[in-house]
């Protein structure tokens, strides 16, 4: 049979804080590798699968390109990149970590973040379904921007590399499920999941 393929609107790139210039007529244009050239082949990746198709898509260069909060990519891959200096934190004071032992803790549901993560993490394998059915790959770009959020919110509340072992275990552990997914939805959009930034 036939693929099935999805047309999107077009795209208009920023640069400076100005629209670039193309002329149809003129014959020019920029290509898809000129945009990877210029923001980098993750950037690119994750602005064009970014909008639903049928939404205007500004596709602002300087953004793409800034290692800032603002830029949506780089704040979901920094957010699996901490995740992984966590462990190399833990090796380097030499703190144990069990994973088992992690798992079988009672997690602090008390606490909004906690909760607001698991909640994150268990919604993962039928928004992936839903994105999939659609052929609407910009549900997973907005869940993972929400997914990291959500940690950065449970990592500013809380400590893991404590002294207590089960308290560190069943941090670690939910920092290593959040980690997990992650790299799982980063996959999935041919996004890389950078170990240190």
């Amino acid at each position: 049979g036939y693929p099935e393929y999805v047309l999107h609107q077009m795209v208009t790139v920023m640069r400076g804080g100005e629209e670039v210039k193309l002329s149809k007529r003129a014959g020019s244009y920029l290509t898809l590798r000129d945009l990877i050239d210029e923001a980098g082949r993750d950037a690119t990746r994750w602005f064009l699968v970014a909008r639903k198709p049928d939404s205007q898509l500004v596709f602002d260069i300087d953004l793409a390109r800034s290692q800032s909060l603002d830029n949506p990519v780089y704040y979901v891959q920094l957010s699996h990149a901490r995740i992984c200096g966590l462990l190399r934190q833990l090796a380097e004071r030499g703190l144990g970590f069990d994973l088992d032992n992690g798992l079988a803790q009672p997690l602090d549901l008390d606490s909004a973040a906690t909760l607001e993560l698991l909640t994150s993490i268990s919604r993962w394998p039928e928004l992936l379904a839903t994105a999939g059915q659609l052929l609407e790959p910009h549900l997973v770009a907005q869940y993972l921007l929400e997914l990291a959020q959500a940690f950065q919110s449970y990592y500013n509340d809380h400590q893991f590399l404590v002294d207590e072992a089960d308290v560190r275990d069943g941090r670690l552990a939910l920092a290593l499920a959040t980690r997990q997914v992650l790299a799982n939805g980063l996959a999935v959009l041919g996004v890389q999941a950078p170990e240190a930034m």
